[in-house]
């Protein structure tokens, strides 16, 4: 019987406790939020699981050593000591990736990378007379190295790609939301499927697919080609397909509208591309619809959130741009929850609604907000009494 073993789920700042709370849902032991990651405990198979089907993480890493290091020869030396065969041979090919936050190394990170691929090259040199390859692209084994402080902790990436790489987006548009960060969104905002679902400024579709993924219960990485875990010594097909077949058979089909917009026809033909590739074709509607001249057309609850152009990618008005949500929000979507994330928080005075939530978030290194509008039917105070 396989035994459990600590492992850590990498995320996005800001996400945290989302990745948290769907490891538990997963059956997880000893979730213990970081930050931008999440440390837990399972076996193999809950190794295969989680890759799979987490939608918040980034990597899944399985530290193999921890120690002391104050310099780059402790690092060298301290690499020396780990029993590499257990984990590659000789004939294997390896990738490095470094992560250093510790005043004792003024050296970046790829200098870190370079420093701990020559220790294990090392290693089987001396021991077999013949040193791995490194192959930055599609390695046999991915190590992560992070120095935090004076502690180096070493792991192997079960991942392999970033998992925010899902295998369905093959067409994009300027900057598209990362499909991590997208369904973190989706899972902030509550919606899980009992309500209709708006992405006004769908671009290229992302936001609405995670949103359909998660309505339909379907496992976040179903459509990768490979992880990293499946070439390793110990990789178990049998058991893979035994977890990937538990988590097919728990996809539910979605009783509410999840619908996007965009003004640009390339946009819409673009996430309909994408759409497809993830075979959620059948659950999403995509329309040529300019926001600012739309009303709520679908009765019921609804979820509406969206990723509106900021930063490098807005080249209009500021002013103008925000007020036009708020206005188009007040008069053309009542009685719906309003979600929507910017960089521009300053911007966000010009909408004219009150927010009843606003959590801070990390597009990349962009400081951001995900704030929430609540549109009552009628006036605020009329709802309230009723």
């Amino acid at each position: 019987m396989s035994k459990n073993f600590k492992m850590v789920a990498t995320t996005m700042f800001g996400l945290e406790e989302v990745l948290a709370t769907e490891l538990k849902n997963l059956g997880a032991q000893d979730v213990k939020p970081g930050v931008r990651n999440v440390s837990f405990s399972g076996d193999k198979g809950f190794m295969y699981k989680a890759n799979i089907a987490l939608r918040t993480a980034i990597r899944i890493l399985k530290p193999i050593k921890t120690f002391k290091v104050f310099d780059e020869e402790d690092l060298y030396n301290g690499l020396q000591k780990i029993n590499w065969e257990n984990h590659m041979t000789a004939d294997s090919t390896f990738a490095i990736g470094a992560v250093v936050n510790s005043k004792f190394f003024t050296s970046n990170s790829h200098y870190i990378s370079l420093k701990s691929k020559d220790s294990i090259a090392d290693y089987f040199r001396h021991k077999y007379h013949k040193r791995p390859n490194v192959d930055l692209k599609h390695p046999d084994v991915k190590i992560h190295i992070h120095i935090q402080k004076d502690l180096c902790t070493v792991s192997l990436d079960s991942s392999g790609d970033s998992l925010h790489k899902r295998g369905y987006r093959t067409s994009t548009n300027i900057a598209p939301i990362n499909e991590v960060l997208a369904a973190g969104l989706v899972l902030l905002s509550g919606y899980d499927g009992s309500s209709n679902f708006i992405d006004p400024m769908c671009g290229s579709g992302t936001i609405l697919i995670e949103a359909a993924m998660i309505a339909c219960n379907i496992p976040a990485n179903i459509n990768r080609p490979e992880f990293g875990f499946e070439k390793w010594e110990d990789y178990d097909e049998d058991l893979y397909y035994i977890i990937q077949d538990s988590l097919l058979k728990k996809i539910i089909n979605p009783h509410h509208k999840i619908m996007g917009f965009d003004k640009a026809p390339s946009a819409v033909r673009k996430a309909k591309e994408n759409i497809e590739s993830a075979n959620l074709t059948e659950f999403i509607g995509v329309h040529h619809v300019n926001f600012f001249n739309s009303i709520k057309e679908v009765f019921g609850p609804t979820t509406i959130l969206f990723n509106p152009p900021y930063g490098e990618r807005l080249n209009i008005d500021t002013e103008e741009f925000y007020k036009k949500i708020g206005d188009t929000l007040k008069h053309g979507y009542p009685g719906c929850k309003v979600w929507f994330i910017t960089s521009d928080i300053q911007a966000l005075k010009y909408v004219g609604l009150r927010t009843s939530k606003r959590i801070p978030l990390k597009n990349g290194d962009l400081d951001c907000r995900f704030v929430r509008y609540d549109m009552y039917e009628g006036s605020k105070k009329i709802s309230k009494q009723e």
